[in-house]
């Protein structure tokens, strides 16, 4: 069992940064791919970001690639979301998802666990 924990969202201006945080329970996460997923009011959750479980390979959406970094630390039992330049697009609620699969898809479901999720609001 893996409990996920979000934080770090916020209202910030276009072109500012927010780094999300999930914070992960449970003595699998060092054994969970991880990703981030988004949803904006009236959307479909949209993948955004994973990385494997050692945080070797990492995944971005072609619309967040160059100013979205996704990161991991095994030993706080946390994946990151650093995001910079951010855009009005971008506003949405963000989730982390944890899954354990041999081959890491980070784009497919499902996932096993997610968190509660984070709103991000960027303004123009």
């Amino acid at each position: 069992q893996v409990q996920l924990v979000e934080s770090g969202g916020g209202l910030v201006q276009a072109g500012g940064s927010l780094r999300l945080s999930c914070s992960a329970s449970g003595r699998t996460f060092s054994t969970s791919n991880m990703g981030w997923f988004r949803q904006a009011p009236g959307k479909e959750r949209e993948f955004v970001s994973g990385i494997d479980l050692s945080g070797s390979s990492t995944y971005y959406d072609e619309s967040v690639k160059g100013r979205f970094t996704i990161s991991r630390d095994n030993a706080k039992n946390t994946v990151y979301l650093q995001m910079n330049n951010l855009k009005p697009e971008d506003t949405a609620v963000y989730y982390c998802a944890a899954k354990s699969e041999l081959l890491y898809r980070p784009r497919s479901f499902p996932y096993d666990y997610w968190g509660q999720g984070t709103q991000v609001t960027v303004s123009s």
